[in-house]
C-alpha cells in the first residue's frame, strides 16, 4: 500500500491531468486541424509501444469491449485511482506490465477511434466553422447599431418625452390622492363602528352587529398596509370574540325562558359566524348547566330559609348533600318550585324543537321543486335534527336525576297523608311530562318513589287498621245523622272523583246536580284534564302544570242539622191494650195465615206498625255510623293514592278488601258470633267461606299472640289485627230494647251501605289496577261484598229468638189435653200467649223505628225468624205423643 501511494503522489506532481494529444502552450490561440490532431495521437502511441498494430478492425472492436464500464460510468472518474486500488497487496512486476499494456492498448484503440470519428465530421466541422465567423461580423454591426440607437433615444429624452411623462406622473400623483382620501374615510368610518356595535349589542341585534363586524374585518383586510388598520384588525377580531360571548350568554337565556324572536335573532347570528354546529353543542352544555344551577339555587334557597342564617357554607356543598338539610314542612313548597322551575327548561327545550321543526319547513316550502340547499346545508340541518333529538333523553335524564337525589335525601314516612299525595301526585305529573317529552318512563324516578310509596303506605295502613280496630272497640252503634242526599262523593277525600265518567255514569241525576257545583273548581281537575291531553298544548305559552291552586272550602255539608223526628212511627192515639184489639188481631193473624187480604185496614197494632215501618225507608237517610265514614274517607284516601301512583295500586287495593273485611268480620262477631249451633246453619257457605278466609288471613289469634309474644313479628304476622271486643256500652241483653235492636240495624244496614258503596267504586278500582290483576278484584265482589247482606240473617235471628217466649209456648202446647171430647167455642190459651207476644213485639219494634229507621228489608228479616221459630215451635208442640193420640 506504501508503493501504491508514492505512486499516486508522483502522478499528481507531474500533472496527472495533461492531456495526451497536446500541451496547453501548443494549442493556445489556435485551431487544430483534424489531420494534424489524429498525426500527434498516432505519434504519442507510436512512441509509447512501437510493437502496437493499428490496422486490424477486428483486433480493435475486441480491445474496446474489454474496456469496463466504469470508465464510461462519470466524466469525474479517476482512472489512475481506479486502476491503483486494483493493484494487489503483494505487488508482482510481470503482472504490473502485462497490465500496463493492456491499459496502453485500451487507450491507443480510444485515440484510434477518436481520431476516426474526427475525420469523419471534418466536412461538418468546416461548415460550422463558417457560420461562427459570420456570426462574429453580424454581432459587430449589431453593435454599432446599438451604439447609434442610444444616441438618437438620448436625443429624444432630451426633446419630447420628459414634458408628457411629467404630466403623466402628477396625473398619477392626483389619483392615488383620490384612493388615499378614500381610504382616510373609510378608516374615519372603521374607527367610529365601535359606538354602532355598542347600540346593536344593547338593542340585542346580534345578527347586524355580526354583519357589520364581518364588513369592517373584510374592509380592514383590504387596508391592511396602514398600521392604524393593523391594530384596528385585531380590535375588531377581540370585538367579535366579546359579541360571540355575549350570544353565548344571549343562548343560554333561552334554556329557561325561551323568546321565539329572541333566538331567531340568536340563530341568524350563529348562521352568519358558520357556527350552527358549534351553537347546538353549545345549547345543550347550557341546559345542563341550567338544570343544575336551577335546582341548587332553589334548594339552597330554602335551606338558607330553613337554616336562619346560622350556617354560611351551603354554597360550597353538593347538591345531594344540600337536599338533606331540607326540612319536613318545606320539602313540598320546595318540591312544586322545583318542578316549576325544571318544567320551564323543559317546555324551553321542547320550544326550541318547534322553532327548528318549523324553521326546516319553511325552508323546504321556499326551495319546492329546487334543490334544497347546498349539501353543506343539508348536513347542518341533519346534524342538528339528531342533536336535538338525542337531547331529548339527556335533558330529561338531568332533570330525573335532580328530582330523585331530592326524594331520596329526606325519609316520607313521617309525612301526613295529604303532604304525602301531594308530593307523589307532583312526581307522577312530573313523570307524565317525561313520558309526552322524550317517551321515557322515567324508571329511576318510578323505582324511588314507589319504594317511598310502599314502606310509606304498609305504616299508614297498619296505623289505620289499628285506628279502626279502636273505633270498633268503642263504637256505640249510634246512628250518624247524615243528609238524606249524602252521596260518598260529597265527601273531600272523594272530591277528586266528583268528574270522573266511571262514576258520572253510575250516579243519579239527583246526584249528579248536587256535584255539579265542585266540578269547576275541583283542584284536580287540571291534572285530569292532564292526563288525558297534551302538557305541552296546554301550557306551551303560559302556565304551569305545577301551579298550586287555591282549594276550595274543606266543610262538609253532609250532617242533618234537624234531629231526627219518628214521622213515620207509629200513631200514638191507638190503644195498645190487649183488651181493644185483641179481637181483631186474632182475626187479622187468621186473614193472613188463611191467605186472604184483609178487606180494610183495621187499627191493628201490628198491621199498622208493618206499614209505618215499610215507609220509614222512603226519604230516609243511609243508615250509616261514625267508623262507617271513617272506613268511607280511608276508601278515598287510599283511592287517591292509586290514582297518582298505578304502580302500586294493587296493593292498596289489597289493603280497601282488609278495611271491608276487618269491619264486616267485627259486625259478625259483635251481633252474630253468639249464635247457637241451629243458627249458624241459617248461615250460608258463602258467607261462612268469608269469615273462616278473613279469621285465617286478617285476624291475630291469641295463640299466634302468646306465642310471638317475645319475638320479631313476621310479616304475615304484622299484617294481621288484634280479634275485636264490643264496646261494654253496648247493652245486648236488655228486653226491652229487643236485646240491642237498634243497634245491630245501625251494624248491619251500616255494613249494607258500605257494601253498596264499594261497589259503587268497582269501575274506578277496575280502571286503576293491572288487567292481570282483575280476576282478584271481581273475586273479592263475588265472595265478600255480595256477603254483606246476608249478615242481616245472623244479626237479626238472635233477637226474633229472644224478643218472643218460644219455650213458654212449647210447654203450653205440651199441657194442652188433645182428647176430643167435645168441640170448643174458643182456642186454646197459648194462641193468646204466642199473638201477645207478636202485640208486645210489634210494640217493642215500633218503639224503637222512632229512634232507629227499620228499613223494609230488615223488617221483613226480623218477621221472617219469628215465623219460621212459630212454625218451629208448634211442629215441636204438636208432634208430641200427646197430640199424636
Amino acid at each position: 500500500m506504501d508503493l501504491k501511494n508514492k505512486f499516486k503522489q508522483m502522478i499528481q506532481r507531474q500533472g496527472s491531468g495533461r492531456s495526451l494529444l497536446s500541451s496547453p502552450s501548443d494549442t493556445e490561440g489556435k485551431i487544430l486541424s483534424p489531420e494534424t490532431t489524429v498525426q500527434k495521437t498516432n505519434k504519442v502511441i507510436s512512441n509509447d509501444d512501437s510493437e502496437v498494430s493499428v490496422n486490424d478492425p477486428q483486433q480493435d472492436q475486441e480491445v474496446l469491449d474489454s474496456i469496463e464500464q466504469v470508465y464510461y460510468s462519470d466524466d469525474m472518474f479517476d482512472a489512475t485511482k481506479h486502476e491503483l486500488e486494483r493493484l494487489p497487496e503483494v505487488l508482482e512486476l510481470q503482472q504490473i506490465h502485462v497490465d500496463r499494456s493492456r491499459l496502453r492498448r485500451q487507450l491507443q484503440i480510444v485515440n484510434k477511434k477518436i481520431s476516426n470519428v474526427i475525420l469523419e465530421n471534418h466536412s461538418s466541422y468546416e461548415v460550422e466553422l463558417q457560420r461562427v465567423m459570420q456570426l462574429e461580423s453580424q454581432l459587430q454591426a449589431a453593435h454599432h447599431v446599438c451604439l447609434y440607437s442610444r444616441g438618437l433615444l438620448h436625443e429624444a429624452k432630451g426633446n419630447f418625452t420628459t414634458a408628457s411623462l411629467g404630466i403623466l406622473a402628477n396625473y398619477r400623483k392626483k389619483q392615488q390622492l383620490v384612493g388615499i382620501m378614500r381610504s382616510l374615510h373609510t378608516i374615519k368610518t372603521l374607527q367610529r363602528t365601535d359606538v354602532r356595535l355598542s347600540e346593536l349589542l344593547e338593542e340585542e341585534d346580534y345578527p347586524g352587529a355580526i354583519q357589520l363586524c364581518l364588513e369592517c374585518q373584510k374592509a380592514a383586510a383590504t387596508f391592511k398596509h396602514y398600521r392604524c388598520i393593523s391594530e384596528l384588525n385585531s380590535k375588531l377580531q377581540d370585538t367579535l370574540e366579546q359579541i360571540e360571548e355575549q350570544l353565548d350568554v344571549a343562548l343560554s337565556k333561552t334554556c329557561q325562558h325561551f323568546d321565539y324572536s329572541h333566538y331567531c335573532k340568536v340563530q341568524a347570528a350563529y348562521t352568519l359566524l358558520g357556527k350552527t354546529q358549534t351553537a347546538m353543542d353549545q345549547l345543550h352544555m347550557h341546559y345542563a348547566s341550567v338544570i343544575h344551577n336551577v335546582a341548587f339555587t332553589i334548594v339552597l334557597g330554602y335551606v338558607e330559609l330553613c337554616a336562619g342564617g346560622t350556617d354560611t357554607n351551603f354554597q360550597k356543598r353538593q347538591y345531594q348533600d344540600l337536599c338533606k338539610h331540607i326540612t319536613q314542612d318545606t320539602f313540598t313548597p320546595c318540591l312544586v318550585d322545583l318542578c316549576k322551575a325544571l318544567w320551564e327548561v323543559i317546555r324551553s327545550y321542547y320550544q326550541t324543537m318547534s322553532w327548528h321543526e318549523e324553521h326546516d319547513r319553511e325552508n323546504c316550502d321556499s326551495t319546492d321543486g329546487v334543490l334544497a340547499g347546498s349539501v353543506e346545508v343539508n348536513l347542518n340541518r341533519r346534524y342538528i335534527k339528531q342533536k336535538l333529538e338525542y337531547g331529548l333523553l339527556r335533558v330529561w335524564q338531568d332533570v330525573q336525576q335532580k328530582v330523585r337525589a331530592y326524594v331520596q335525601a329526606i325519609d316520607l314516612s313521617a309525612f301526613k297523608f295529604d303532604n304525602f299525595i301531594k308530593v307523589v301526585d307532583y312526581i307522577t305529573r312530573l313523570m307524565h311530562v317525561g313520558e309526552e317529552f322524550c317517551g321515557s318512563q322515567s324508571e329511576a324516578l318510578q323505582e324511588s318513589i314507589n319504594k317511598q310509596s310502599v314502606n310509606y303506605f304498609r305504616n299508614y295502613h297498619r296505623t289505620r287498621m289499628d285506628e279502626l280496630h279502636l273505633f270498633l272497640e268503642n263504637e256505640g252503634w249510634e246512628l250518624c245523622p247524615v243528609k238524606t242526599s249524602f252521596t260518598i262523593l260529597q265527601l273531600q277525600e272523594f272530591k277528586f272523583l266528583r268528574n270522573s265518567p266511571l262514576l258520572h255514569s253510575r250516579t243519579s241525576k239527583t246526584q249528579d246536580e248536587e256535584t255539579s257545583q265542585s266540578r269547576d273548581s275541583s283542584p284536580t281537575k287540571q291534572k285530569a284534564a292532564s292526563d288525558g291531553g297534551s302538557f305541552f298544548l296546554r301550557y306551551l305559552h303560559g302556565g304551569n302544570p305545577f301551579n298550586v291552586e287555591t282549594e276550595e272550602d274543606g266543610t262538609e255539608d253532609i250532617m242533618e242539622t234537624d234531629s231526627f223526628e219518628c214521622s213515620y212511627s207509629l200513631d200514638q192515639n191507638e190503644s195498645s191494650s190487649d183488651d181493644d184489639i185483641a179481637d181483631e188481631l186474632k182475626q187479622d193473624y187468621i186473614d193472613e195465615i188463611a191467605g186472604t187480604s184483609p178487606g180494610k185496614w183495621r187499627a191493628s197494632l201490628k198491621h199498622s206498625s208493618r206499614r209505618a215501618s215499610w215507609k220509614a225507608v222512603v226519604g230516609l237517610p243511609p243508615l250509616v255510623t261514625n267508623t262507617t265514614l271513617t272506613v268511607l274517607r280511608l276508601f278515598g284516601k287510599y283511592i287517591q293514592m292509586m290514582d297518582v301512583l298505578r304502580s302500586i295500586a294493587f296493593d292498596v287495593t289489597i289493603c280497601m278488601s282488609q278495611l271491608f273485611d276487618f269491619y264486616l268480620y267485627a259486625v259478625y262477631t259483635f251481633f252474630a258470633s253468639g249464635m247457637s249451633e241451629v243458627n249458624e246453619r241459617t248461615m250460608s257457605n258463602k258467607l261462612r267461606t268469608t269469615l273462616r278466609r278473613i279469621t285465617d288471613n286478617l285476624i291475630l289469634s291469641e295463640n299466634d299472640d302468646n306465642a310471638n309474644g317475645h319475638q320479631v313479628a313476621s310479616p304475615g304476622r304484622r299484617d294481621k289485627v288484634p280479634h275485636p271486643h264490643i264496646s261494654p256500652i253496648v247493652d245486648l241483653m236488655n228486653e226491652h230494647k229487643l236485646y240491642g235492636l237498634a243497634e245491630r240495624v245501625v251494624a248491619a244496614e251500616s255494613l249494607v251501605y258500605l257494601a253498596k258503596q264499594f261497589e259503587f267504586l268497582q269501575p274506578c278500582l277496575e280502571s286503576m289496577i293491572p288487567v292481570q290483576k282483575k280476576a282478584f278484584l271481581q273475586q273479592f265482589y263475588s265472595q265478600t261484598v255480595s256477603t254483606a247482606a246476608e249478615l242481616r240473617k245472623p244479626v237479626y235471628r238472635i233477637v226474633a229468638a229472644h224478643a218472643v217466649d218460644y219455650e213458654n209456648i212449647h210447654q203450653q202446647m205440651t199441657a194442652v189435653k188433645w182428647e176430643i171430647k167435645e168441640i170448643m167455642s174458643q182456642h186454646n190459651a197459648y194462641v193468646d200467649i204466642i199473638l201477645r207476644e207478636f202485640q208486645v213485639f210489634s210494640m217493642r219494634l215500633a218503639e224503637i223505628s222512632k229512634r232507629v229507621p227499620i228499613p223494609k228489608e230488615a223488617y221483613n228479616v226480623l218477621w221472617e225468624h219469628c215465623i219460621r221459630l212459630a212454625s218451629r215451635t208448634f211442629v215441636e208442640g204438636y208432634s208430641t205423643d200427646s197430640c199424636f193420640h
